[in-house]
């Protein structure tokens, strides 16, 4: 994978101040990696021997596919194919044996994805400078107190970063500011629900319902805040 297409300026992320900032972190790596593989790097072949020993998962074959490059996912599963019989099926097992090779092979093939390593070794380094940012320039610390939401996940993920790359005194200083961006951001979504629980009471009138506009995708936000992905 060459290095710029997984190197993100945190600025980039962080300047937007819309939603999590590690959601769309890991979104627009998703959108680079799978614009990648199904486009130039369809043609390299240290990129193409790596997708065909781990494959994709779901999700991102189906990003894969609303690329609109359906001849490029073809290739990428045609040389994909020919790996996983190789590795599942070459030679014959003995003669009343359970193929045990295959059998091992079909469940630690469903369980590797390409984009998923390269997204999480990207977003890993991306997070461990944000935390080396955050210790070294008043600005920056300043630009994460002012994101307006943390979610569950990446609420766990940044504190990760923050055990593994800040001295203590600003390891706890970090720690207590995204918690109050996570926590913000839940009991903000627990007012939009009961907001969206309120609008099918019948003593709601439409002008209650007119002031509420937080509440109409309440559900859906509530999801990605618990999970990381909007549904």
């Amino acid at each position: 994978m060459r290095e710029s297409i997984v190197t993100i300026p945190l600025t980039e992320v962080l300047e937007p101040r819309d939603g999590c900032p590690v959601c769309r972190l890991r979104d627009m790596l998703e959108k680079r990696v799978v614009d990648y593989i199904t486009g130039s790097a369809l043609m390299e072949p240290d990129v193409r021997e790596r997708t065909n020993r781990e494959g994709f998962c779901l999700p991102h074959y189906r990003q894969m596919l609303a690329a609109r490059n359906r001849l490029g996912v073809a290739l990428i599963l045609q040389s994909h194919l020919i790996e996983v019989e190789k590795q599942l099926f070459s030679g014959l097992p003995l003669p009343g044996r359970i193929d045990k090779k295959a059998v091992r092979g079909a469940d630690k093939a469903g369980q590797t994805c390409f984009v998923c390593r390269e997204i999480r070794q990207a977003t890993d380094r991306l997070l461990n400078n944000l935390c080396l940012q955050w210790e070294q320039q008043a600005a920056f610390r300043r630009l994460w107190e002012e994101q307006p939401a943390l979610c569950l996940p990446h609420f766990s993920a940044v504190c990760a970063a923050a055990e593994a790359s800040l001295t203590k005194e600003h390891k706890k200083e970090f720690i207590a500011v995204s918690r109050r961006l996570t926590q913000a951001t839940l009991q903000q979504l627990r007012q939009d629900i009961d907001s969206f629980t309120r609008l099918f009471d019948y003593r709601t009138t439409e002008q209650d319902a007119a002031g509420q506009a937080g509440a109409r995708d309440a559900i859906e936000r509530s999801i990605a805040y618990l999970t990381g992905r909007r549904p």
